[in-house]
């Protein structure tokens, strides 16, 4: 048996497991507090497990809105950012090699049901680069559905990659400050901390502001995405 062979067979095996473990457990939410109350005392090394555990989350199709919150929640803004930003974009990349190199037939029998993928398919195959930028900017596409797929588009790693890094910042971002508003607003009600009313106006102005770019951002990107025929809606 050669050994690409034997890392496909056990890679499929470890999904499988991780998924049965995963549905046994208590709520995926409490699994998360649990795992933020560790990370906590971690310092950079907890930062570094987070994104890791991001990332292998991505790779399993696990939600990763809950992670992203909780990365703010933990590290705060700028340090939630990278360590998210970071899982988010070695999940990809990992989710993309897979589909491409290791389960290439299991993954092509799944996508191409979907016209969604063929629209991005042949739109990929038209613009390139700019088809995975626009899609990783606009949600009509779930996030985990684009890694594999792009893995059996002709479109570069390294374009894929760096496409993927800039589209995901918009909305790491804003999920990010949501989370870090959220940790505020729990510690004002445990009187953990109370914040003082001009970092809750900065706060509140800063989500308005994150929020009405990332909307910005998103049509702007659908129409992109229209134009070039790849939108589900066209």
């Amino acid at each position: 048996m050669s050994l690409k062979r034997i890392l496909k067979i056990t890679i499929i095996i470890g999904f499988i497991v991780c998924l049965v473990i995963a549905t046994r457990q208590i709520s995926f939410a409490d699994r998360i507090a649990s795992f933020n109350m560790w990370v906590i005392g971690l310092g950079a090394s907890g930062m570094i497990i987070f994104a890791l555990t991001y990332a292998g989350a991505t790779v399993l199709f696990l939600p990763g809105s809950l992670l992203t919150l909780a990365g703010g929640t933990v590290f705060g803004l700028g340090n939630g950012f990278v360590t998210v930003w970071l899982g988010a974009t070695l999940g990809a990349a990992l989710a993309f090699l897979t589909a491409r190199f290791i389960v290439r037939k299991h993954v092509a029998a799944w996508i191409y049901r979907h016209s969604a993928f063929n629209k991005i398919d042949k739109g990929v195959a038209k613009e390139g680069w700019k088809v995975v930028l626009l899609t990783r900017l606009s949600p009509v596409f779930p996030f985990n559905f684009q890694n594999y797929g792009y893995g059996l588009t002709g479109v570069s790693f390294i374009h894929y990659i760096l496409a993927s890094w800039i589209g995901m910042a918009p909305g790491t971002f804003l999920y990010v400050y949501l989370g870090t508003i959220g940790r505020s607003g729990l510690d004002a009600i445990t009187g953990a901390r109370t914040p003082s009313i001009l970092e809750i106006g900065v706060n509140a102005v800063g989500l308005i502001a994150t929020l009405l770019a990332t909307i910005l951002v998103t049509r702007i990107a659908k129409q992109a995405l229209r134009e070039a025929g790849v939108s589900p809606q066209t």
